[in-house]
């Protein structure tokens, strides 16, 4: 059986951006990611704070490593990219240990 994997990214979106405008310029990606191997969810959030914090869940690690290196090559042209504050970034992609229905 394959261990479900949780991917986490925090980051600030970059000076001028609007959540609005950073949800819209996921929709290439939000359509790319739906047709993933391996792709579960996602879910994002933003704290008081702005710190905006993108979750993904997938069938396994791999599949989570294999889109990370995907969206920054197979969706370079994305806007997404510009929405962000590439100096705020931190990934992760860790096996779930837990879970709960």
């Amino acid at each position: 059986m394959m261990t479900e994997a949780m991917e986490i990214t925090t980051f600030h979106l970059a000076p001028g951006v609007t959540m609005k405008e950073f949800i819209a310029a996921n929709a290439d990606v939000d359509a790319w990611l739906r047709q993933q191997p391996g792709f579960i969810l996602r879910r994002t959030s933003r704290r008081a704070d702005g710190l905006v914090t993108d979750m993904l869940l997938w069938t396994s690690v791999s599949h989570g490593q294999r889109a990370a290196r995907g969206i920054v090559t197979e969706l370079a042209g994305s806007p997404v990219h510009a929405a962000i504050d590439h100096a705020t970034v931190d990934w992760s992609v860790s096996p779930c240990l837990h879970r709960v229905h």
